[in-house]
């Protein structure tokens, strides 16, 4: 593509974001840049601390359950205190918690803590979101959560390049220099983003102002569907991580191999995210959810067939492209699904199912594994694949167009402006 084309994809790609909204963007992007300790929490545990692996795994679920307990509690402060105050408590309780992290000897003390890391650092998310859908225009939300997306895993890139470095000179540095971008975070929240929870006058999908609570998203079945389904699908994505370097281990492939196998996950995304968001914006999300649903399926279920690295690979390029869809499609439909005054909690709901599964997934994959071989957890991840994607046929059929077509609220409102606070 000729360098004037490019600009201008890029132009377009960026183009009629509020300024609001990126200074929500560099924030995720800081914190991403920022986060060494879950890469290199496990190494920390077993090759500088000496405790097992078993320890390492207990450590890491209580981290997993903290973000559990933390995402419907999160989700409520949010729609209540507003999305900048809980943006301000979980970033700084984010960053003292990571700081307290680094000077943890007692191994009780330790698995503590990383509870309280857990519950700190997942509890901004539905802040996130709730602001992002907050300030961004209906019909340009895909392409801003395409944006974060991107962020989120640009930063992650680097900081798990720069984590093996930081490593080799100093584990507590990296604890302190997460602990000191996470305050970054915080302080740009506080000086650049104004409150943007919509005001008691702006009225819900409903025309009203209705109260919402968390027996109200329960009793929403539809949208307990969307959580139950990416619950789901969520359980696929995570063996990218968890049953995969299990598999190739068993099957005699180095760590290094899946380095690199893993490795194309992150630069697909960067390279990709954004012409794809091109592509996939204002497209029907019933097509694009069923169709990433069946390539993450699918790709993980090729897995049982690979006999080399680089088959590996084409897998991973395979469920990674469904990642870059499925995961702006996703989140637009839970915000159109949302009720103005429930957003945050709606939200919160929704991060619950993803640290769920990462809770489930771990034990899940081991216990397939080990029981039944991985070609059974590969051709399970390929029919879970197709439920969530058959699934998806039947839930959106029934939806409104409003809800379902376009991706945009229920009532089909304008974002309100953002208040100063």
């Amino acid at each position: 593509m000729p360098v004037a084309g490019v600009r201008r994809a890029l132009r377009e790609s960026v183009s009629g974001l509020p300024r609001a909204f990126w200074w929500l963007w560099l924030s995720t992007l800081v914190n991403r840049l920022g986060a060494f300790v879950a890469t290199f929490m496990a190494l920390y545990l077993t090759l500088d601390r000496g405790y097992s692996a078993s320890y390492a795994g207990l450590v890491a679920a209580l981290h997993g359950l903290g973000g559990v307990i933390s995402s419907l509690g999160a989700g409520v402060m949010t729609d209540r205190l507003g999305r900048r105050p809980t943006l301000l408590v979980s970033q700084t309780a984010t960053a003292l918690s990571v700081a307290l992290l680094g000077f943890m000897r007692d191994p009780v003390a330790i698995a503590a803590v990383a509870f309280l890391v857990g519950m700190a650092s997942n509890a901004s998310r539905p802040a996130v979101q709730a602001m992002m859908a907050d300030i961004v225009r209906p019909e340009d939300r895909v392409r801003a959560f395409s944006l974060n997306y991107w962020a989120i895993n640009l930063g992650f890139a680097i900081s798990s390049a720069g984590a093996g470095f930081i490593a080799e000179v100093s584990y507590l540095a990296g604890f302190l220099i997460e602990a000191g971008m996470t305050l970054v975070c915080a302080v740009l929240v506080f000086v650049k983003l104004p409150e943007s929870r919509p005001g008691e006058d702006v009225a819900g999908p409903s025309g009203e102002k209705d109260a919402v609570s968390m027996w109200t998203v329960v009793r929403d079945g539809r949208y307990m569907s969307v959580v139950g389904l990416s619950f789901l699908i969520a359980l696929v994505f995570q063996q990218g991580y968890l049953g995969l370097p299990v598999a190739m281990g068993e099957a005699g492939f180095s760590p290094a191999d899946f380095g690199m196998a893993i490795a194309v996950n992150g630069v697909l995304i960067v390279v990709l995210q954004l012409p794809v968001t091109r592509f996939i914006d204002r497209r029907d999300p019933r097509q694009l959810l069923i169709a990433s649903s069946l390539l993450a399926g699918y790709g993980f279920g090729l897995t049982a067939f690979a006999d080399s690295v680089a088959v590996f690979a084409l897998t991973v390029c395979v469920w990674t492209l469904a990642e870059i869809v499925n995961a702006p499609t996703q989140t637009g439909l839970v915000v159109a699904l949302s009720p103005v005054h429930g957003r945050g909690r709606y939200q919160g709901m929704y991060t619950m199912s993803w640290a769920v599964a990462a809770l489930v997934a771990p034990l899940m994959s081991g216990f397939v594994i080990d029981h039944w071989g991985a070609a059974w957890l590969w051709g399970m991840c390929a029919v879970v694949g197709t439920v969530v994607g058959l699934g998806y046929a039947l839930l959106m059929r029934r939806m409104p167009e409003e809800g379902a077509g376009t991706v945009v609220p229920r009532a089909a409102e304008a974002a309100p402006e953002v208040r100063a606070s």
